[in-house]
């Protein structure tokens, strides 16, 4: 690099120079535009290489009037299924050309989403996820002022906005169907948090299956998601001589479920058999292997930013995306 490179960042016209082509041709280059030949894209790309040759977004947000930037609310992504939802947006928002601005809140309430979306605004950003699995973020969703387009992922009804989310009840659905096919009479339920709109859908797919196969349904047990929670409910479970089936709302929970069983003597899946939900990375390691239902939060995240583009275009609707979660057979379910 020369001595002017040396004093300052190289601009547009530097590399332009250094490839010998015109500063509209590297902004073509830039902007991947089709009518430019093979091999002055390659020089071009070349010259950047070379310079060091960074693209001034400001500038550019300036005049595109987009600053390529995506605003995502969200809360407690210390949980699987939160973070693992962040995750996904993040990466498709990045695969899209566009820049994540995260604000994550303690709990989710009409003040405090009205509060990050004005944080949001004032970074200028183009739409905006919020990530919505309780009864309250989805309530505080309705009726938001307008000006900024927005996604809700796994936001019930979300108001008016447009919600992608994983089929909860088809989830809680293809849980008990299988450990009904095992030949059991029932099947119980470890529940997640009542105020969770996802714990509620697994409930009614649970629910569900039971009706229609012309079961009863045992009272749920209560949980909050955690392991310490799940071993409660197991330490119930296993001092009930007719349990032989269960299906908890996450996995997490069916750690201590599986914990408090091998505590009191209950084999699994020899006495009881266990389904959990999410499919955490560590679930194929628990012992025994746990038998779960997988939520596809890839695609969960690609689908909430091809749904916030398209609102971003002009072009989208309000409309609502169902992810469909698939079954993963391992070796905590047998039959009787």
């Amino acid at each position: 690099m020369g001595a002017t490179d040396a004093r300052r960042p190289p601009v547009m016209a530097d590399v332009a120079k250094e490839a010998g082509v015109s500063h509209q041709t590297v902004s073509r280059v830039l902007n991947d535009h089709p009518n430019v030949r093979g091999e002055t894209r390659a020089r071009v790309l070349a010259a950047i290489g070379k310079l060091g040759y960074r693209r001034n977004l400001v500038a550019r947000a300036l005049v595109t009037k987009h600053s390529r930037t995506l605003g995502v609310v969200s809360f407690d992504t210390t949980l699987y299924g939160p973070a693992s939802t962040v995750y996904g947006i993040e990466q498709a928002a990045r695969s899209a050309g566009y820049f994540v601005s995260i604000v994550s809140l303690k709990s989710i309430d009409r003040r405090g989403v009205l509060d990050a979306l004005d944080y949001l605004a004032d970074q200028g950003v183009d739409g905006i996820v919020v990530v919505a699995p309780q009864r309250s973020a989805a309530t505080a969703l309705t009726d938001l002022p307008g000006g900024i387009p927005t996604v809700a992922v796994e936001g019930g009804q979300a108001g008016g906005v447009p919600v992608v989310c994983v089929d909860q009840v088809e989830g809680g659905r293809l849980a008990t169907e299988h450990l009904l096919s095992l030949g059991h009479e029932t099947v119980w339920h470890v529940r997640g948090p009542s105020d969770w709109l996802e714990a509620e859908g697994r409930v009614a797919g649970w629910r569900a299956a039971l009706a229609a196969a012309g079961r009863d349904g045992p009272e749920p047990l209560a949980g909050d998601w955690s392991p310490r929670s799940g071993y409660e409910a197991g330490r119930s479970l296993a001092n009930m001589k007719d349990v032989t089936a269960v299906f908890v709302a996450n996995d997490q929970m069916a750690l201590g479920v599986l914990r408090a069983f091998t505590e009191r003597g209950v084999r699994v899946p020899d006495q009881v058999s266990v389904v959990g939900f999410d499919d955490i990375p560590e679930s194929e390691f628990f012992s025994p292997p746990l038998t779960t239902i997988r939520q596809d939060f890839d695609a969960v995240g690609r689908q909430s930013i091809e749904v916030l583009l398209r609102q971003i275009g002009g072009s989208g609707e309000r409309e609502r995306l169902v992810v469909s979660p698939s079954f993963v057979a391992r070796a905590s379910t047998a039959g009787r």
